[in-house]
């Protein structure tokens, strides 16, 4: 069957009340527009609305990635950062929204940097960046971003991501633990709960995809030290001597 005649049944599906999780005309229309099956090595299968594993990482389902793009709100000529690109798909929509030049994407697993590239190119987003990097401290080169896109879940928004944001700029990710919401963050830090979730935990360069916990918890720690030692104040600060 035709491609594109499976993408239309795929956002109509998704569009549907039954659904709903698609609702603007630019994410329907983009999603109608990205051939998926570049992305998914089964051209019937990549439109239908479930998940799919590539190279050790979980390509959403449609519904999934059209929850997080409608949170995310983008729009044509938006500075936008993919943390998270896994193969590209998200990154191709929101390329086809925003334009490719103006989006930025970065994962931490090389192998699936350059098959994003390769997804990219095939599907004629080759403007889009792709860069191997830690996802929690962002790409710091390019901003500040009007729309940021986390990919994977974390206990709080990370900071770099956050700073890295314009005045009225939004992050979107999946927050919690066993408990996720796709949640809706601003640059001051104020957070939007829009629905529960199922994401795999944010990785942190150096550390094994096996231990959730140590996933979940390094960069936190890190962070919350750095802003525990931002809010001491009088005597803490100073150098105490002694003799």
């Amino acid at each position: 069957m035709d491609p594109a005649v499976l993408r239309d049944d795929m956002v109509d599906s998704l569009v549907h009340p039954s659904k709903g999780c698609v609702q603007s005309d630019a994410v329907a229309g983009a999603m109608r527009t990205v051939p998926r099956d570049v992305f998914v090595e089964d051209e019937r299968g990549a439109y239908a609305d479930r998940p799919f594993e590539r190279l050790g990482t979980r390509v959403l389902a449609p519904s999934t990635a059209g929850r997080l793009l409608e949170a995310l709100a983008p729009r044509p000529g938006d500075s936008v950062l993919v943390v998270g690109a896994g193969v590209g798909y998200t990154t191709a929509v929101l390329a086809e929204i925003a334009g490719g030049r103006h989006v930025q994407a970065v994962d931490i697993n090389r192998q699936l940097v350059y098959e994003a590239r390769d997804n990219l190119s095939e599907a004629g987003y080759a403007e889009v960046l792709v860069d191997c990097r830690d996802g929690a401290d962002g790409l710091p080169e390019y901003a500040p971003y009007d729309r940021i896109l986390l990919e994977a879940a974390a206990v709080s928004p990370p900071d770099a991501l956050r700073d890295q944001l314009t005045e009225d700029g939004r992050l979107v990710m999946p927050l919690g633990t066993t408990q996720q919401s796709i949640s809706v963050v601003d640059s001051d830090g104020d957070v939007e709960r829009l629905g529960s979730c199922a994401f795999d935990p944010m990785l942190v360069e150096g550390e094994q995809a096996n231990t959730v916990e140590r996933n979940r918890t390094h960069r936190e720690d890190r962070e919350f030290a750095e802003r525990d030692a931002r809010r001491r104040k009088g005597w803490e600060l100073d150098w105490i001597d002694w003799d």
